[in-house]
């Protein structure tokens, strides 16, 4: 005879149950989003969009962006269609401008390859341009109601503090999705995603989680532990290099020198004021001493410091000005330019009063 466990089937039910009941109560209201009980049919197109450009971003700043991006490009059809320079121009701000050029890439390849629907299981949609295990498995469960195990940082935090699951990341990813995968209902697993990623967002937080009001804090393994703000244990922070760079300000009736930067690479395809390559090595000190204005700029993996100098004519040169176009400074906030040289426009009017 078997002694019942924590781990036993009827209290995996049970923990799919709490957490559901708890979701029809408190879902969050978002644009992407079918709420719990509605008849309506969740879009593929608009939950794979929703999932791709929350990646590393919060919903707060996703939100504007999606409802533009609907509007504009109602259908997987009406994207694959866009202009490149259209579709990154809408993007800029967002960050992580690999994601743009992948959203083109797939719509386009659903299009052509799926006459314009989106395949209804994991390993079809992970055939797809851009789509990783994650996002594959976040439209299978949210859009076509698949069983399937889906980790985002929220649910990552959830099932570690919920199972106790101290291994560092990432080694504890793998550990985290063995936990979650018998605790996924065969019914309603799009609602069980979404109200675990709720549950992360607003109540399991990563400093002060609302433990007492938790709908399964019963059995969580890290309630009352003064280090449940450490799980899901992070890795060491490592130091990130320091790189620099010069862009030029050319300035000339009304217009700027704008350049689209190579499709390849940090920012590619997007415009951006003209400059050579970032190094390790800083500006020559005559350089940015004559600067008229200067940024610090984090990337993933680097941080930067940009120096904006004065120029009359367009840079020569493939690394110095690649392809330019003038554009009128009337209308400059209409060229999609990235955050980076937003942040540094801004800091020149700031200095120009």
């Amino acid at each position: 005879m078997s002694v019942q466990t924590s781990d036993t089937i009827d209290t995996r039910q049970e923990f799919a149950a709490r957490i559901l009941d708890w979701y029809d109560r408190s879902a969050r209201v978002l644009p992407w989003r079918v709420p719990p009980g509605s008849n309506a049919v969740p879009d593929p197109y608009r939950v794979w969009m929703a999932e791709v450009m929350l990646q590393q971003t919060t919903v707060a700043a996703v939100a504007g962006y999606f409802e533009r991006f609907t509007v504009r490009w109602p259908t997987v059809a009406d994207l694959a269609a866009a202009d490149d320079a259209d579709v990154m121009a809408a993007w800029a701000g967002l960050g992580y401008y690999a994601r743009a050029r992948n959203l083109l890439a797939c719509a386009r390849a659903v299009v052509a390859e799926h006459g314009g629907r989106f395949p209804d299981n994991e390993a079809a949609l992970r055939a797809l341009p851009g789509v990783g295990d994650y996002t594959a498995a976040a439209v299978a469960a949210i859009a076509f109601g698949q069983p399937a195990v889906v980790v985002d940082a929220n649910i990552e935090r959830v099932i570690a503090r919920h199972r106790l699951i101290e291994t560092p990341l990432p080694a504890a990813k793998r550990g985290i999705k063995a936990a979650l995968a018998p605790l996924v209902p065969a019914a309603r697993p799009g609602d069980f995603v979404q109200a675990l990623m709720d549950l992360g967002a607003g109540i399991c937080t990563p400093r002060s989680p609302a433990c007492a009001i938790c709908p399964v804090m019963a059995d969580c393994r890290a309630r009352g532990r003064a280090d449940i703000e450490r799980l899901p244990v992070k890795p060491a922070k490592k130091a990130k290099p320091q790189r620099h760079g010069v862009a030029h300000w050319i300035e000339r009736d009304g217009c700027i020198w704008l350049v689209r930067r190579p499709e390849k690479g940090m920012l590619g395809g997007m415009r951006a004021l003209p400059g050579g390559e970032w190094s390790g090595t800083p500006v020559e000190s005559e350089l940015s001493e004559s600067g008229i204005a200067q940024v610090d700029h984090g990337f993933t993996h680097f941080d930067l410091r940009l120096t904006l100098v004065r120029g009359e004519t367009p840079p020569e040169g493939p690394d110095a000005a690649g392809e330019g176009e003038w554009w009128p400074l009337s209308t400059l906030d209409a060229a999609g330019l990235p955050t980076l040289y937003r942040k540094l426009i801004d800091r020149l009017r700031e200095t120009d009063g």
